[in-house]
């Protein structure tokens, strides 16, 4: 008789148990902005929402953001390093393509020799993180496992770039991901939708960035920001009703909408299309901050809970949307 594999018997439940962020000390106001872009401080508001964003310093890389954030998230969890399992970091702007940021930054924390991973999910990839860590959870893989989201944008950003340049900014925002004894993570509604991979994407790849006859150069994000608003306004709207569906939960027992921060009006357009109640808090994170990509969720959470917007236990829809064009979102337990 063939030997059965042993596999780990018991599933449990999964929660994010802390979220903490990092945000760079710089802040960048419109007005060092627009006249790069030949446009206005309330040009950018009407389009965008945006006020300011934050870009970092030298020292401020995306592994040391990611150790800072990830240090509150682990305080607000109240575990140690040596308790969590992996690490999960998404990004596309750690200019390393091997080693990892994650297997760094658990390194830097003290882990004990936790797996260690990047994703490139753009900005969808905060809840692409805590799909898989919740899934490490419940089946066994890990005790506890640490979702970062980390973006230094502003090197892949053209700041002459008259659609581009006054939306991305930098940051980190980091959770943690453990066993819970009720739900507190829904099912995740996810996908892609490559059709659409030339509406946002690098200019060109890095060999001919690198081997360009003019000298290398870094290559930078270009957008084309109609055709992502109408796409990410009305389809992202049906895949929050999705994830809605399927946590079992409806609008209307919803504390708190978190959307990527991508621009205010998306935000918008997607809330009046779920037909959100005016009870329902929604993130409006990108005033202050910019698009941070896969950090934007985190950062968000973390801002709503200092501001008393948000409380631990509040019931939270989260939908992440990008590059790729991919998508991610789920009903989750603010912690």
């Amino acid at each position: 008789m063939t030997k059965a594999i042993r596999t780990n018997e018991q599933v449990r439940e999964a929660a994010i148990r802390g979220i903490g962020g990092y945000r760079p000390a710089r802040a960048v106001p419109n007005a060092e902005i627009v006249e790069r872009i030949d446009s206005s401080d309330d040009w950018i508001r009407t389009r965008s929402g945006i006020a300011s964003r934050r870009w970092a310093n030298d020292a401020e890389t995306v592994v040391a953001m990611s150790v800072a954030a990830a240090g509150k998230a682990l305080a607000h969890a109240g575990i140690t390093p040596d308790q969590v399992g992996c690490v999960v970091v998404s990004t596309v702007s750690h200019l390393y393509q091997t080693p990892s940021a994650a297997a760094e930054i658990a390194h830097i924390l003290g882990t004990d020799h936790a797996a260690a991973f990047d994703i490139s999910a753009a900005c969808a990839g905060f809840c692409y993180g805590v799909a898989l860590g919740a899934d490490m959870v419940r089946s066994g893989t890990a005790e506890y496992v640490l979702v970062i989201g980390v973006e230094r944008l502003s090197d892949l950003t053209d700041q002459t770039d008259r659609s581009t340049a006054f939306l991305f900014a930098d940051g980190a925002g980091a959770a943690v991901v453990g066993p819970s004894e009720e739900p507190a993570i829904g099912p995740v509604v996810w996908g892609s939708d490559g059709q659409y991979l030339d509406l946002i994407r690098q200019r060109e790849e890095w060999r001919e960035a690198l081997f360009a006859p003019e000298g290398p150069r870094i290559p930078h994000l270009v957008m084309q920001g109609n055709a992502v608003f109408r796409w990410a306004s009305f389809e992202m709207a049906k895949v929050a009703q999705q994830a809605i569906e399927a946590a079992g939960v409806t609008p209307a027992d919803l504390d708190v909408f978190v959307p990527h921060q991508a621009n205010m009006r998306i935000t918008d357009a997607m809330a009046r299309a779920m037909k959100l109640p005016d009870s329902v808090v929604t993130a409006r994170d990108i005033v202050e901050q910019g698009n941070t990509s896969a950090a934007s969720i985190p950062l968000a959470i973390e801002r709503l809970l200092e501001t008393g917007q948000a409380r631990s236990g509040d019931l939270a829809l989260l939908i992440g949307f990008g590059a790729g064009l991919v998508y991610a979102a789920q009903v989750v337990r603010i912690p």
